[in-house]
């Protein structure tokens, strides 16, 4: 932890998605384990996609692959804490994107953690990239850092 790191305020994210702390997710240190910050990055991504209307996860040709993630902590969440998962998009390339996200205690505006993580989007049959469908394309950009 390294808190003299410059964070980025909860505005500094265009989306936001409230995730309860489940009992389960703490470990024996009375904290949430540094596991369970990545499955609220998924969970908020992926909440965005299917919410907006980008991403079919049942039926729908291309799937988003997680192929890198990182994260840096800066303090502690604890059940019952509500987590504020925010998310904003600050590259788009061919195939693929790459999200960064802020976790926030519920009223803070400053995070406990930062990360990131990037998904390559592929044809859900042969699992090769493929280039992203207009649909997502443009739901992305509404989250998308300026240029």
């Amino acid at each position: 932890m390294n808190g003299a790191q410059k964070r980025q305020l909860k505005g500094a994210y265009p989306y936001i998605a409230d995730i309860p702390t489940r009992w389960m997710d703490n470990d024996t240190y009375g904290h949430v384990n540094n596991v369970n910050y990545y499955s609220y990055f998924d969970t908020a991504v992926n909440s965005f996609l299917i919410n907006g209307g980008g991403l079919d996860i049942h039926s729908g040709q291309v799937i988003g692959l997680v192929v890198e993630t990182g994260c840096k902590y800066f303090a502690s969440i604890s059940f019952p804490d509500v987590v504020q998962a925010a998310i904003r998009v600050c590259h788009i390339g061919n195939a693929s994107v790459r999200y960064e996200i802020g976790l926030f205690l519920e009223g803070d505006e400053q995070p406990v953690a930062e990360g990131y993580f990037v998904h390559v989007y592929v044809d859900r049959t042969t699992r090769r990239p493929t280039s992203l469908p207009e649909e997502l394309r443009s739901l992305l950009e509404t989250i998308k850092l300026g240029d």
